[in-house]
């Protein structure tokens, strides 16, 4: 099984991606048989990130690919993860 990288890019101050944080962490958090990695990227501390995603904070990436922006949902992350697995 190969690893599945997990990157969340928001912005410090950001409700939403806050939320979407926690769930990440959830369902990261009921599946720890999967070799996931969760990193947490800033589209202020990265201006080719800025220049990608301002308007659709927070993104969600799985293996450098959008899953979801501005709303993660718990059961849509899930079955993707497992569909990897």
């Amino acid at each position: 099984m190969s690893e599945i990288t997990l990157t969340l890019i928001g912005k410090p101050g950001c409700h939403l991606c806050d939320d979407a944080e926690a769930v990440v962490a959830s369902v990261v958090g009921t599946l720890p048989e999967l070799p996931i990695t969760v990193e947490k990227l800033s589209i202020e501390d990265d201006k080719d990130l800025f220049d990608s995603y301002w308007d659709q904070i927070p993104v969600l990436l799985i293996n450098g690919k959008v899953h979801n922006y501005w709303r993660i949902g718990p059961e849509r992350l899930t079955t993707a993860l497992k569909e990897l697995a």
